[in-house]
């Protein structure tokens, strides 16, 4: 009994991480959003969209993460409970923080906005990948690309994140500081806080990363 009430638990904190990792990752996207000095790549994108299309940036990012999720079949990827939710809920997270945010006014409020953006995206990303329920979307897509086509990550990963800025760049997505400072900031921030909310096995006491998290798998939205 007391083994069972540990996995519940168990259970219960990973899935805690997950759903508050994703909904902390579509509100630090919103005060990217406010702050008006760039947007993390796949948000470029996404914002550009919403532009072209008078769509809400969650409808769009929600609708754009659906689509990438179709292209795992051919690349024979498997979705997770997080691939599904990554879907479902970071839009709403979004949509739901920019309608009481308002707009930044005043340099130093937007830059404000923007570091905090980045440090809580970069937690975000260590709570929902360390709770280890499966990729989003755009990282499956990532490594399915990969391992179908023998190009390193590191390769595959830059043509898509450079394809889907200059994209939503030229569809009228933001680009400016806080989109440089994303891409330096976001790997180290995320290895931190996968340290940091690391989920143990069940029966460890050590909160160290598991040798089998994906130190490649860093969440786009």
């Amino acid at each position: 009994m007391a083994r069972n009430a540990h996995g519940e638990r168990h259970v219960a904190r990973r899935l805690f991480q997950l759903y508050a990792g994703l909904a902390l990752y579509g509100a630090s996207s919103a005060l990217l959003v406010r702050s008006g000095l760039g947007l993390e790549p796949w948000n470029v994108l996404h914002q550009g969209l919403s532009e072209r299309t008078g769509l809400s940036m969650g409808v769009v990012l929600t609708a754009v993460g659906a689509l990438v999720l179709l292209l795992w079949i051919p690349l024979r990827q498997r979705p997770g409970l997080g691939t599904v939710s990554n879907v479902l809920v970071i839009g709403v997270a979004m949509d739901a923080t920019l309608a009481v945010v308002p707009d930044a006014h005043g340099m130093a409020v937007r830059v404000a906005l923007m570091a905090s953006g980045i440090v809580l995206n970069g937690a975000a990303t260590g709570l929902y990948i360390a709770a280890r329920f499966g990729p989003g979307p755009r990282d499956g897509l990532m490594t399915g690309l990969h391992q179908r086509t023998g190009v390193s990550v590191r390769l595959v990963r830059t043509a898509i994140e450079i394809t889907v800025v200059v994209t939503g760049f030229v569809l009228g997505g933001t680009v400016g500081v806080g989109t440089v400072l994303y891409a330096v900031a976001i790997g180290p921030l995320a290895q931190l806080f996968l340290r940091l909310f690391a989920v143990p096995a069940p029966g460890e006491g050590s909160t160290v990363v598991a040798g089998r998290t994906p130190r490649r798998a860093i969440l786009r939205s």
